[in-house]
């Protein structure tokens, strides 16, 4: 599966919805998105990963980077992740997107590293309150 990356605005937040795989491949992408925010000067950044199907190692590495980005311009990253997967049925074979994701940071144990959202409004809400890890 391709990754598919779509960024809007909503008032400070920039928001990167990512669709797909986010591994060797693909990570770099992310990397050079997130680069390019901050770059502009866009310091609030959301990473909706709830439509990631596959996170690996390089796509860990690419959160956490951005996250020590961001930190280092007094910026601040959220994360969109579904809390976890559905059972398999008719239009989901394995589970819900972006549980995946959720996973893979529970069992590396760096979840917690992150503000972690149910969606897109909530990450970019004036009263906004991470999930909890």
């Amino acid at each position: 599966m391709m990754l598919k990356v779509e960024q809007t605005e909503q008032a400070a937040w920039t928001i990167l919805h990512i669709r797909g795989e986010l591994d060797l491949v693909s990570s770099p992408e992310i990397r050079r998105r997130v680069h390019d925010a901050v770059a502009t000067g866009r310091r609030d950044l959301v990473l909706d990963l709830s439509e990631v199907v596959f996170c690996d190692s390089s796509g860990v590495g690419v959160l956490i980077a951005s996250r020590r980005l961001l930190r280092s311009c007094r910026g601040r990253l959220r994360l969109v992740l579904p809390a976890r997967g559905e059972e398999a049925g008719p239009g989901r074979p394995g589970g819900e997107d972006g549980s995946h994701v959720n996973r893979v940071l529970a069992a590396l144990g760096v979840r917690r590293l992150f503000e972690v959202y149910e969606d897109a409004d909530a990450a970019t809400g004036d009263e906004a309150r991470p999930l909890s890890a």
